[in-house]
């Protein structure tokens, strides 16, 4: 509990002093003056791509090794693709946002679309979610309360310092999420087994590759990993990066440790579910493991190792959900505004809904399902597009983004969430939106500058 109050009076001075002097305009608040060397591209793209560590915990306990074949292998694979076809490019792009190359490409309505379902997507309500159920745990205080202030810090920071405050403060993150489970491992090994024992005291269905859960449960994974090709926080370090080389190279080393932490993350989960198989909540699997694990102070340490995993995604995604809401957004709408107070004022929203969303949905993988299904077929195929030379008329992309939403959000909805008729909704969206914006027919191209 110690450590965690000193890391939180950490991100206080950060908020009261580290970035009192605020960024100045909007590419210093965006992209950090595009300034961004190797080693902080790494650190803040590594830490903010892994918010989700109690939702690892839960599906690691509950469904075994098929943990890394769901959260890490597909996220690789599209990661690297993004590195070697996406990332210089990005890079080269000069515009700030996803919404800025999407109206660049196809006119100012398939901006608007595109930036509305970002907003819904960045909200980091299951990631908020996450630190609350942390706060608890170490204060005992109620959820809400844990929420409010895991939210407060993990945002504070951000509203005047913008992007350079967040990967100020990654680069600290960034040590301490791996420090943690280096620390936690070997302590399980030493005090319950190894990993033999390990392995006689797991379930069979946690040793098997999709954890008896069937192929499509497993497929569709790799279906809304194909989000990492549209990934905002991927496009915004690019854009922020000092040049394309740092872009491209940083993304391939940012994916050697997501493998790294993933050794450790599943084989942390594993224990978890030999240690404790009765475990009551699932989403509390590593801190319960800590707790009968590790010493007092490597416990501290740990639970806040945690807490900075958690808390590294909760402010990049607040970041990029307020720059969607208030310049791609509302800035759009209204008319041109190049001050940072629509973008900061975003930002209470998004906590705010970040708040209500996190206490409403009570799971952090439900969440993560829920807006991949819907969010990847209204994104993927315009932004894919729009790193290429490939012509369509905004009024298609337009009509591709709204049928696939459409679609995909109905499938889930009869669903109750579920694959309806035995079908994830992210199938039919993507299917909707192919058919759109594959031009069957043998006329020419379209002007690019024409977006009728």
């Amino acid at each position: 509990m110690t450590l965690a109050l000193v890391y939180g009076a950490f991100l206080l001075f950060a908020v009261l002093r580290l970035f009192r002097k605020p960024a100045h305009d909007q590419t210093d608040y965006i992209v950090a003056g595009r300034r961004l060397t190797l080693p902080a591209f790494v650190a803040t793209t590594v830490s903010s791509w892994y918010g989700g560590i109690l939702g690892i915990g839960e599906y690691s306990w509950t469904y075994g090794v098929s943990n890394w074949l769901v959260f890490g292998v597909p996220y690789y694979l599209y990661a690297v693709v993004f590195a070697l076809v996406l990332a210089a490019r990005a890079r080269r792009s000069e515009v700030l946002t996803l919404p800025d190359l999407l109206e660049r490409r196809f006119g100012r309505g398939s901006a608007l679309m595109g930036a509305g379902m970002l907003f819904v997507m960045t909200v980091p309500a299951a990631y908020v979610l996450m630190i609350g159920v942390l706060v608890r745990l170490a204060t005992g205080w109620p959820l809400w309360l844990g929420v409010t202030v895991g939210t407060v810090l993990s945002v504070g920071y951000v509203y005047r310092g913008g992007l350079r405050a967040v990967v100020g403060t990654d680069k600290v993150q960034f040590v301490l999420m791996f420090l943690g489970f280096i620390i936690l491992v070997p302590a399980c090994m030493l005090k319950h087994g190894d990993l033999a024992w390990l392995r006689a005291s797991l379930p069979e269905s946690h040793l098997e590759w999709d954890g008896g859960r069937g192929f499509q449960a497993v497929a569709v994974w790799y279906v809304i990993a194909a989000s990492t090709l549209i990934e905002p926080t991927f496009h915004q370090r690019c854009y922020a990066a000092r040049d394309a080389g740092v872009a491209r190279r940083g993304l391939l080393v940012s994916v050697l440790f997501w493998l790294i932490f993933d050794a450790l993350t599943t084989v942390s989960g594993l224990y978890a579910r030999a240690v404790l198989p009765n475990l009551a909540d699932p989403m509390t699997a590593f801190p319960e493991l800590a707790a009968v694990t590790l010493p007092p102070l490597l416990q501290g340490l740990f639970l806040t190792g945690l807490l900075a995993t958690i808390m590294s995604t909760v402010d990049s995604y607040a970041f990029v959900s307020a720059v969607t809401g208030g310049r791609d957004l509302w800035g759009r709408w209204t008319g041109r505004d190049e001050s940072l107070r629509p973008m900061r004022v975003a930002l209470t929203l998004t906590a705010l809904l970040s708040i209500v969303l996190a206490l409403w949905a009570g799971s952090a993988i439900t969440l993560w399902h829920h807006l991949g299904s819907v969010g990847t077929p209204v994104l993927l195929g315009p932004v894919l597009l729009a790193h290429t030379s490939i012509v369509r008329s905004g009024r298609r992309i337009m009509v591709s983004m709204a049928a696939a939403g459409t679609v995909a959000g109905t499938w889930l909805a009869l669903g109750g969430g579920e694959a309806w008729l035995g079908v994830e909704a992210i199938f039919p969206g993507l299917l909707v939106s192919s058919l759109v914006l594959i031009d069957f027919s043998s006329r020419g191209l379209r002007h690019p500058n024409r977006f009728d």
